[in-house]
């Protein structure tokens, strides 16, 4: 089995770019299961119901989130769907849910969400102690699990990736759009990469316009964000996944 994790929607163009270039990789990479982050694909902040339909109608499996998650007040009418999920370690009284099982090829496959509590700006429950109540819930019932952490700090990502080696398939980190170098299995057979990277537009600051970005940084004024507009590039990550033992025997970075 293989199964692909698609890094941060950005926008239009990142949508665009999806429904140009999914196709083929499901093809040519004989894609099973496919895990998109889509919490910036409207405007760089929340998601749409159209947006999320057309990320449905693309073979999509699961949409997971992040910081943004409520970023368009839309998102209330579908959060409880079943193929979406958000953070998981979001506050109990939150509507929708931060993970769920899935039925693909035999295979019962966990999708968690979880986000990051350093330099995040959102208050959240500690994720490493509320994934273990979830690991808990999850004995027996899963064969495959992976973990989308929506997180800032490298450092926190690492933490998570050593936190889990070995109770879970595969821990892949969102949130930063640009894709780490750094895939690899942990010794306990957790495939683990800190960054998937971003879909969204090339000539960009992590999706966002150049020269507001640049302005930020150059007066310290809170100029407004803006999705940058040029053509878009694709980042992701395939875990080609044994289906005798359910661990991954092959991770390896895409970018179209």
């Amino acid at each position: 089995m293989k199964v692909l994790a698609v890094g941060d929607i950005v926008g239009k163009t990142g949508l665009q770019k999806l429904k140009e270039v999914l196709p083929s990789i499901i093809k040519n990479d004989q894609i099973n299961f496919i895990i998109v982050n889509g919490e910036n694909a409207a405007d760089g902040m929340g998601l749409t119901e159209k947006m999320y339909k057309d990320m449905l109608a693309l073979n999509v499996n699961v949409v997971t989130m992040g910081n943004h998650t409520w970023g368009k007040k839309e998102i209330f009418q579908f959060i409880n769907d079943k193929h979406i999920i958000r953070p998981a370690n979001y506050s109990d009284n939150n509507p929708g849910r931060g993970y769920d099982i899935y039925e693909c090829n035999g295979k019962r496959i966990g999708v968690i969400n979880l986000i990051g509590r350093t330099s995040m700006n959102v208050l959240s429950d500690n994720p490493f102690t509320v994934i273990n109540d979830i690991l808990e819930d999850l004995k027996g019932k899963t064969d495959i699990i992976f973990v989308d952490f929506h997180a800032e700090a490298t450092a926190e990502k690492i933490a998570m990736a050593y936190y889990l080696d070995g109770r879970v398939t595969a821990v892949f980190g969102t949130h930063t759009h640009v894709q780490t170098a750094d895939e690899t299995i942990l010794e306990k057979g957790t495939a683990y990469i800190t960054d998937i990277g971003m879909t969204g537009p090339k000539k960009s600051v992590i999706g966002m316009d150049v020269e507001v970005s640049i302005k930020r940084f150059e007066t310290s004024l809170p100029e407004k964000y803006k999705v940058a507009e040029d053509s878009g590039k694709l980042n992701g990550c395939v875990f080609e996944i044994d289906d005798n033992t359910n661990k991954v025997t092959k991770i390896y970075r895409i970018q179209k």
